[in-house]
C-alpha cells in the first residue's frame, strides 16, 4: 500500500477515531511477542477499551495472544498478519506497537496518516531521521502518539525527578547512569528457510533483504545492525530518558563513544560492553555505562551530581512492586540526608494515560509525547554511530547534521525497502 493510500486513509480513518474518542476504545496490538503481551494485559486492565485486533507476521505468536483475549474477554479478536490490511479498518481508534525496533517508524507513520492514535515502545526508531519523521507525523496529523519509556509514569521516579527539578542538589552538572545486566553468547546460526508460520518478507519490512537465520526470530536481531542497536539502545534509551529528564536535556553537541564484544565471539555484531559521553552546549555532562558481561552485581542506577549535593537513584529490586522502583537516596555535604516530607506520588498506568490523552484530545497529559522519546533515543543513535567509526561527533542542534562529517551523516537515515517505504 503506497503513501498516498494512506493520506486518503486518514481522512476517511480521521471521523472514525475520533466518533470513538468519548466512548469504547477499539484498539490493535501489534507485535505479539513478550512486550506485546504485556501491552495486552495493560489495555485489558484499562477501562472501555477493547482489543479488535493482533497483528504479527508470526502466526503462532498472534494465535497465542488472541487465546488469551479470548479467554479474559469471552472474545476472539482478529487476527491478521500485515499491518496495512489493519490500518485498513476504519473501526480501529488506536494502535499499540510493540514490534521490532525496524517497524517502529514505519507503523507508527501510517499509523498517523491512517487516522489512528499510537503507543510505541522504546526505542522510538530505528535511525534518526525516522524518529524525526515520527515526530513530524504525530503532529501534520493531530494524533495523539505515547512513547513506551514507561518510568515517566513511575511515582517513585517522578518523585525523585521533582526534587531534582527543585533544587535539592543545586544544578546538575553531571549525570552517570549505569546498565549492567548478564546476557550469554548467542553463538551461530546458518542461513535457513523460515519456519512455516512466519511471514519472512512482513517480519523483514522496510530492513534490508537477506536470509533468514535462527538468530534473528525473534529476540536475537537486537544485537545485529539492520534490525537493532545493541543494548544502547535496546534499554539504554530507558536509562538516558532518566538522566534527560532530570536535567531538562535535549540533543548533545558533542559525542564519544567506544566498547567492543568482547570474550563471546559469536554472530551478534553490536558492543556487550560500550561507554558513551555527550556533551552539551552549556558545559554539562551525562555519561552512560553498558555492560552485559559477568560482574559482581547487576545495576541500573543514576547518579546526580550538583552544585550542592548528589543523588543516587535505583530500579529497584527483585519482587519489590513497581512503586518502590525509583528509590532514590540524597548526599548533602557529604552526608546521607533524609529526603524531604512531600509526601508520595502514585504511579500512573501508561496506556490509561494514553487513552485519557485521546478521550481529552491533550497530548500535554501525556506522560511521555513521542518527542520526549525521540529526544531520548537519538542520543543512543548517536552513540552508535560515534563506536562505529571509532571516532568523536560533534553535532549542530540547529541544522540536526553532525558538523564536517558527512560519513557520520550517511548513518542518520537509511532507505527503506520497497514497498515499505515511508
Amino acid at each position: 500500500m503506497e503513501r498516498r493510500t494512506f493520506l486518503s486513509a486518514s481522512l476517511l480513518g480521521t471521523s472514525a477515531a475520533w466518533a470513538g474518542a468519548n466512548d469504547r476504545l477499539r484498539t490493535a496490538v501489534i507485535g505479539t511477542g513478550g512486550r506485546g503481551l504485556a501491552h495486552v494485559s495493560n489495555i485489558l486492565r484499562a477501562s472501555n477499551t477493547e482489543i479488535a485486533i493482533v497483528c504479527d507476521p508470526d502466526s503462532s505468536r498472534m494465535s497465542k495472544a488472541a487465546s488469551v483475549i479470548l479467554e479474559k474477554t469471552g472474545k476472539r479478536p482478529q487476527e491478521i498478519a500485515d499491518v496495512r490490511k489493519v490500518l485498513e479498518d476504519k473501526s480501529i481508534d488506536a494502535v499499540s506497537i510493540a514490534s521490532c525496533n525496524h517497524w517502529h517508524a514505519t507503523g507508527t507513520i501510517w499509523a498517523c496518516q491512517a487516522g489512528k492514535h499510537v503507543l510505541v515502545e522504546k526505542p522510538l526508531c530505528h535511525n534518526f531521521e525516522e524518529g524525526r519523521k515520527m515526530v513530524e507525523a504525530a503532529r501534520k496529523y493531530n494524533r495523539i502518539v505515547q512513547g513506551g519509556t514507561q518510568r515517566r509514569s513511575s511515582g517513585g521516579y517522578r518523585k525523585a525527578i521533582q526534587l531534582l527539578h527543585d533544587g535539592i542538589i543545586g544544578d546538575i552538572y553531571l549525570s552517570r547512569w549505569l546498565l549492567i545486566g548478564n546476557r550469554k553468547s548467542i553463538g551461530h546460526q546458518p542461513p535457513s528457510p523460515p519456519p512455516a508460520h512466519l511471514d519472512w518478507n512482513l517480519w523483514l519490512g522496510p530492513a534490508p533483504q537477506q536470509q533468514h537465520h535462527a538468530n534473528l526470530v525473534h529476540y536475537n536481531w537486537h544485537w545485529f545492525w539492520d534490525f537493532g542497536g545493541g543494548e544502547m539502545l535496546n534499554n539504554g534509551v530507558h536509562s538516558h530518558d532518566i538522566s534527560r529528564w532530570a536535567m531538562r536535556k535535549g540533543l548533545p553537541s558533542r559525542i564519544s563513544s567506544s566498547g567492543g564484544r568482547f570474550a563471546w565471539n559469536d554472530q551478534g555484531q553490536t558492543p556487550n560492553s560500550q561507554t558513551v559521553t555527550f556533551d552539551f552546549d552549556d558545559g554539562t555532562q551525562i555519561v552512560g555505562e553498558v555492560r552485559n558481561l559477568q560482574t559482581p552485581n547487576d545495576e541500573r542506577a543514576w547518579y546526580f551530581y550538583g552544585t550542592k549535593g548528589a543523588m543516587k537513584v535505583t530500579d529497584g529490586g527483585p519482587g519489590k512492586p513497581d512503586n518502590l522502583k525509583g528509590a532514590y537516596e540524597i548526599y548533602l555535604n557529604g552526608n546521607k540526608t533524609p529526603e524531604p516530607d512531600m509526601g508520595r506520588l502514585d504511579d500512573i498506568d501508561h496506556h490509561s494515560n494514553f487513552f485519557e490523552a485521546i478521550r481529552q484530545n491533550k497530548r500535554e497529559i501525556l506522560q511521555d509525547d513521542v518527542e520526549e522519546l525521540h529526544l531520548a533515543t537519538a542520543p543512543c543513535l548517536f552513540a552508535n554511530i560515534s563506536y562505529r567509526l571509532r571516532r568523536e561527533l560533534r553535532f549542530d542542534t540547529a541544522a540536526q547534521r553532525f558538523i564536517g562529517d558527512e560519513q557520520a551523516n550517511a548513518m542518520l537515515s537509511r532507505e527503506p525497502r520497497a514497498p515499505f517505504s515511508l
